[in-house]
């Protein structure tokens, strides 16, 4: 085994240690502020589904700016900068509680800002990520990352919860300030690679040329159809799971959150497992995994119709989380290594702005077949939906790729 592949850098190290507090800063503020809304402004659903939505905006308002920045600018300092950002949102947030000032504005408002964190990271990380780390380490520098972010999924709901339960509303809150200032220290350590700068452009001029970059790519192109394709069946689930395991299922809150629990135990353990998987096989075999393990967990929810199980609801979860975080690692590998490192902030951001696009109409489907069509219909257009990216990857030259080292250096001759 070479060096390279025996030890990930010092730098990205402290990457990664950083990504990991920030990624726990921001579920815990996720989960703390909905609670804190119900529990100190007695707020209702139409409330709590506001701070959502505004939760979001940053994703769909910001990743496409951040991204032009990305490759412009240096990507520690956009990380800190955005970091930055959460530090002075949970400060507010944190003096509010004090002060007894709190109000669901207030709420979404720090929500928005503290999620403009997240997205910097988002679209900075991946870009940086094969700066610091040789070629053939990306796989095992990107399952890191998203260990990271599959543990503070896991735990961060959880321990919101139960701080918020023993020791006030303002612990939360303060646990993700201190988390959040470590990231920004451990942020502030990297020592970021020069790179050359970049002639002045129009923005405008700028996103054409990662989009035009990405529907060109025989590789690319289909890894985002598949992605929008998975987020709309995703959130279809996400839409009608709820309401269908309480009243169907017999679930009561508790059986529920241990169900949705099995998501996070999945990712711990795809991410655990990624780079020896990769390893073993073809990786565009590998790059599949994701797409058919989410068909087969669909399949496992489809038959808690005929057979009614919170063990089964949580099995067909563990596998969502499972297979999808493969799919990120080795799909954000080979986007990694095949697009220009000046253009990768740009098409990160167009990945994550296709991607959460598409939620909202996920939800709205999921809603509508919710309301108007029975559990089982329900249940089927979420089987169908996941089969739909499965065959779309399926049928894309992405199966035949031997390694992603191997696609990065096809397109350097």
């Amino acid at each position: 085994m070479s060096e390279s592949q025996a030890a990930l850098p010092p730098a990205f190290q402290k990457l990664a240690i950083s990504n990991l507090m920030a990624q726990s800063a921001e579920q815990l503020t996720l989960a703390a502020v909905p609670i804190v809304a119900v529990l100190m402004l007695e707020a209702g659903p139409g409330q709590i589904g506001v701070i959502a939505a505004v939760q979001s905006l940053p994703f769909l308002l910001l990743s496409i700016p951040l991204g032009l920045l990305a490759d412009r600018m240096s990507r520690k300092k956009l990380m800190l900068l955005s970091e930055v950002l959460r530090v002075f949102a949970l400060m507010v947030l944190i003096a509010a509680l004090m002060a007894d000032q709190i109000s669901v504005t207030l709420l979404a408002v720090v929500g928005f800002f503290a999620a403009v964190g997240t997205v910097g990271f988002s679209v900075s990380a991946p870009s940086l990520v094969p700066a610091l780390v040789a070629r053939d380490n990306l796989a095992k520098a990107n399952g890191r990352l998203e260990l990271a972010r599959s543990m503070a999924f896991a735990g961060g709901p959880a321990l919101a919860g139960a701080l918020i339960a023993w020791m006030g509303a303002s612990t939360s809150f303060v646990l993700s300030l201190m988390l959040s200032l470590a990231a920004v220290g451990f942020l502030n350590q990297i020592q970021e690679p020069a790179r050359a700068a970049v002639p002045a452009r129009h923005p405008w001029l700028e996103l054409k040329d990662g989009a035009h970059f990405v529907w060109r790519s025989n590789l690319l192109r289909p890894i985002l159809f598949t992605s929008v394709a998975w987020n709309i069946s995703w959130f279809v689930l996400q839409a009608i799971y709820v309401p269908y395991a309480i009243r169907t299922l017999g679930m009561d809150a508790s059986a529920v959150g241990l169900t949705l629990a099995c998501y996070g135990a999945g990712m711990i353990l795809g991410s655990l497992m990624a780079s020896k998987i990769v390893a073993q096989m073809r990786f565009g075999h590998a790059i599949l995994l994701g797409p058919f393990f989410s068909v087969l967990a669909a399949s496992v929810m489809a038959l808690t119709h005929w057979w009614p199980s919170a063990t089964v609801a949580g099995i067909s979860y563990f596998l969502f989380g499972f297979g999808p975080i493969i799919w990120t690692i080795t799909s954000t590998t080979l986007r990694q290594s095949v697009t220009p490192n000046a253009l990768m902030g740009r098409v990160t951001a167009i990945n994550i702005v296709t991607g959460t696009g598409a939620r909202p109409l996920g939800a709205l489907l999921g809603g509508f077949v919710g309301e108007f069509g029975s559990d089982l219909m329900g249940l089927l257009v979420v089987v169908l939906g996941f089969t739909v990216q499965a065959i779309i990857i399926s049928c894309s030259t992405v199966r035949h790729i031997q390694s992603a080292e191997q696609e990065a250096q096809k397109l350097e001759l």
